[in-house]
């Protein structure tokens, strides 16, 4: 199936996913500049959900035909998710663009990420100096369980931003300790960036 054919029954079934955290609502989108499979995240969408916004990218899974070789396994394998404060009527510019980042190292590196990585892009998240955050981890979504699509399994994982002091702690100890830890503090894992 080709993108011109109108189907996109992949991007289908993550929308489908995301209708049982967030209810029967619209999200906002945004595209990038990316075709889909090629170069990055083909968009983001946002969700309302009480206090915060949830984000989750299209792309990383094959969304309009099964191109990848694995049967089982939908592109990359995931979809990227985080959660941020609302705070105005459309999420702050900040996680858009780590998320479109993050997807452009994927499939410019060729390195999928998993549940456990951690990530230092080598300053604040953010893109400003008024944040302690300055680097990622990935988790599974504590929401959003594994989805079979018609183009193979799709698992989202939570990009959650964390401290430099963070960081060291998961590296001396584990990722799921510290994950662990900010759980028991926001159990949905939003990145608060005044945190």
């Amino acid at each position: 199936m080709s993108e011109t054919a109108g189907e996109a029954l992949g991007w289908d079934a993550i929308e489908a996913a995301m209708t049982t955290v967030v209810g029967d609502q619209e999200p906002l989108h945004w595209a990038t500049e990316n075709l889909p499979g090629q170069g990055g995240v083909y968009g983001l969408s946002a969700y309302r959900v009480d206090d915060h916004w949830l984000l989750v990218t299209y792309g990383l899974t094959e969304l309009f035909g099964k191109d990848s070789d694995d049967p089982q396994v939908s592109g990359w394998g995931f979809e990227l998710t985080m959660r941020v404060p609302a705070t105005a009527a459309q999420p702050p510019s900040w996680p858009l663009r780590l998320l479109t980042q993050l997807g452009r190292y994927v499939f410019s590196t060729g390195n999928a990420f998993t549940s456990g990585h951690r990530l230092d892009p080598g300053g604040p998240i953010t893109g400003s100096p008024d944040t302690r955050l300055t680097a990622v981890a990935m988790t599974n979504d504590p929401q959003l369980g594994p989805i079979n699509t018609p183009y193979g399994t799709v698992r989202f994982l939570a990009v959650v931003g964390i401290t430099a002091d963070e960081l060291d702690r998961m590296k001396a100890t584990s990722t799921a300790t510290v994950i662990t830890e900010l759980a028991s503090c926001s159990p949905l894992l939003i990145t608060d960036p005044d945190r």
